[in-house]
């Protein structure tokens, strides 16, 4: 089973294309999101559809607030396979333990940094934003910013992650997020 978070605002669903585009490339067939998005009240909402390859299963609308990160833990996992969405984020949940004292996890695979447990990360080097080309997942947000060349991929090391000025998170909620105070922990 595989998932969508959908923001929603002002009974507004927002970057709508980008999600019917990632569930058309996680299950090979077109689902109509908007015909199943009806969100009941005008404040911003976590809308999460949960669905197969053969059907939506569930629509759920949740209020939803920012968490507030400033402090990274860098955790190494080479194995993790996080490609589509699944609704089954079992090791994810086991990576964000090892988050010790920090707010949010940066996860290592095979040297290159990849994603936090909720979002696309981005740095800012070299006089611009790069996100990773070894990203875990392909987010919504993140597409729609690389296909409007506000991001560029590229493969991100560890040591530029330590050179990095900014860093900023993207994912449905939260769009682009730049996290000006922050620190890493190795």
């Amino acid at each position: 089973m595989f998932f969508e978070t959908i923001k929603c605002e002002d009974f507004e669903i927002f970057n709508l294309e980008y999600h019917q585009k990632r569930v058309a490339k996680t299950i090979g067939k077109n689902f109509d999101l908007q015909e199943y998005i009806n969100p009941p009240t005008n404040e911003l909402l976590r809308c999460k559809i949960v669905y197969n390859k053969d059907e939506i299963l569930s629509v759920d609308y949740f209020p939803y607030q920012r968490r507030d990160i400033k402090s990274f833990k860098i955790v190494v996992d080479n194995s993790l396979d996080y490609s589509k969405k699944y609704l089954n984020r079992d090791k994810l949940d086991k990576l964000f333990l090892k988050k010790d004292s920090c707010d949010e996890i940066i996860i290592l695979k095979n040297g290159v940094v990849t994603d936090t447990s909720i979002a696309n990360i981005a740095i800012f080097y070299d006089g611009v934003w790069i996100t990773s080309k070894n990203c875990l997942l392909e987010g919504t947000s993140r597409a729609r910013l690389i296909e409007k060349k506000e991001i560029f991929v590229k493969d991100i090391s560890l040591d530029m992650l330590k050179k990095a000025s900014k860093i900023a998170l993207m994912n449905a909620m939260i769009d682009f997020y730049e996290i000006k105070d922050f620190k890493i922990e190795y």
